[in-house]
């Protein structure tokens, strides 16, 4: 195998677009699945994750003209409300989202990562 990262080169070519830390936990949870296995997971799993970039522009426009968005595309219900209706905690969240956005972003696809192993019964242990 000319693949020296050690990361199993079908995930690394279903999932080109994912962050580096990203493919490495998915790679870590998917270690001795079929390939049919891992095309499953991806196709599930693309259709739940978000992307860092995303996440930023939500913050950003939340800065201007929705603030909480990106809370709200995360799931963060709860958040989004009280981002919105205190302007973003005043602007100092959303700019605090906003440098944070990867780390957001990677939590939220760690949370994916397990649901759709959920989702697929392959949880491993």
């Amino acid at each position: 195998m000319g693949n020296t990262s050690g990361i199993n080169p079908t995930l690394m070519s279903l999932l080109y677009d994912t962050t580096p830390e990203e493919l490495i936990q998915i790679d870590a949870v998917t270690k001795g699945f079929s390939d049919q296995q891992l095309q499953q997971f991806v196709m599930i799993y693309r259709t739940k994750r978000k992307d860092p970039q995303t996440i930023l522009l939500c913050c950003l426009l939340g800065l201007v003209f929705f603030a909480g968005l990106h809370r709200f595309i995360m799931g963060q219900i709860g958040m989004g409300i009280l981002y919105l209706f205190t302007g973003g905690l005043c602007l100092i969240g959303t700019i605090v989202d906003a440098i944070n956005h990867k780390e957001l972003a990677l939590e939220f696809n760690q949370q994916m990562i397990g649901e759709t192993l959920g989702m697929l019964n392959m949880t491993r242990r």
